[in-house]
């Protein structure tokens, strides 16, 4: 794709081009989200401090004081704002599926608000997000129909095409809300993802998913800015969790679907379902191991614990900034090595490698929590108050965990 150069339209005085340009709409569709999010979050700060809508310490907590909620608030009007300062007609399709999303994003909006302030039920939170996801697929004919030669499958039929894109939409929304345990995790690994997908979409002339891909991740950027802060901390909540998995969930399926067209499109990738598991392999990791573990251990894959990687290195003695940046380099790196070293291997083998990272995964995770358990059973040991009874409370703890 042939782009002008910045510094050649500027020296032409065609400032105008710029601001029609897709790719500098894209470009700027960050920054504006970027800013939006910056000069709006200080104002959301200060209305949840003041109506005590703020998120109190607890046994998973990783925080000490409480905190607002609500940044997912900035998340969601930084970015559709910054989307929709441009026009999204030259792609009819493209702009009518994202539309649709518009309303399953607004949807999920308000879920994740009433949620942060009230509590929803779980399983009520779980039928609005397959509603939402709904939307899309059986009004928008937007699904998942080829397996890329998985075990040697290709297209299959709606009956499994719709059931797997929905779980798809719900596997990525909750994966996101599960790893939003410390500062810049979740909102990091977002990013990454986000910017991924929107370069990608871009370069393949699809400019209305670019566009939204890169206000999402200007906004984050924004939100990230006061998500470390110690002095105006700000958690995204599951107002944001929900929009931005969603939105997540939306760029890995048209991902999916654009590649489909790998055998005659020399700029699409036969490896496509592969990508999307390398740049969301944190979340995936973290949600299948520890609803592994909690089954394992005889509990419901449900029940919250402390036993999220996050949680681990934390434990472990890194801050949440070290903790963060450790799982926001180890999708760097994974999607860095993946596109050095892919070649033609089948998607079934690379499947299997996958398997093996994840098996990796289990392993280094458990070294290190077993880590963690040692350390804390020496430090009640040592501590001027053991006795029996924090033996007990101490034992009880370990098993929840």
């Amino acid at each position: 794709m042939k782009l002008e150069l910045p510094l050649q339209i500027l020296s032409e005085g065609n400032f105008g081009n710029i601001i029609h340009h897709d790719v500098y709409q894209c470009l700027l569709s960050f920054l504006i989200a970027c800013f939006l999010s910056i000069i709006s979050i200080p104002i959301i700060i200060n209305l949840s401090n003041l109506l005590h809508l703020t998120a109190k310490p607890g046994f998973r907590s990783s925080h000490e004081t409480e905190t607002p909620t609500l940044g997912g608030i900035a998340i969601f009007a930084a970015t559709l704002i910054a989307y929709f300062l441009w026009p999204h007609s030259e792609n009819i399709l493209d702009s009518n599926l994202i539309s649709l999303a518009m309303t399953g994003v607004i949807i999920l909006f308000f879920l994740g608000i009433k949620d942060d302030i009230l509590a929803v039920d779980p399983t009520k939170k779980l039928i609005i997000q397959i509603f939402a996801s709904l939307i899309l697929v059986a009004m928008g004919n937007f699904k998942v129909d080829n397996f890329y030669g998985i075990f040697g499958i290709h297209d299959v039929s709606d009956f499994i095409s719709i059931p797997l894109t929905v779980f798809i939409f719900i596997a990525i929304i909750n994966s996101i809300n599960l790893i939003d345990g410390i500062d810049g995790l979740a909102g990091g690994i977002s990013l990454i993802a986000g910017l991924g997908f929107g370069i990608w979409f871009i370069l393949n002339d699809h400019f209305s998913f670019g566009c939204l891909a890169f206000a999402m991740s200007g906004s984050l950027l924004g939100f990230l800015r006061f998500n470390f802060s110690k002095t105006s901390k700000i958690f995204m909540g599951d107002t944001g969790s929900l929009i931005v998995g969603y939105l997540l969930s939306i760029f890995s399926v048209e991902f999916l679907s654009l590649n489909v067209g790998y055998q005659h499109d020399p700029n699409a990738y036969f490896n496509a379902p592969i990508i999307v598991m390398v740049l969301l392999i944190v979340p995936i990791f973290d949600t299948l191991r520890v609803f592994i573990v909690r089954i394992f251990k005889g509990g419901s894959p449900f029940i919250a614990d402390r036993n999220h990687m996050h949680h681990i290195l934390i434990d472990s003695g890194l801050n949440h900034f070290w903790a963060s940046f450790t799982l926001w380099m180890a999708t760097i790196v994974n999607t860095t090595l993946f596109f050095a070293f892919h070649g033609d291997i089948t998607n079934t083998a690379s499947l299997y490698v996958y398997i093996g990272m994840f098996a990796s995964y289990m392993i280094i995770a458990t070294i290190l929590k077993r880590r963690v358990t040692r350390k804390r059973k020496r430090n009640l040991a040592k501590s001027p108050s053991f006795n029996d009874d924090t033996i007990s409370a101490s034992k009880k703890l370990f098993r929840r965990q």
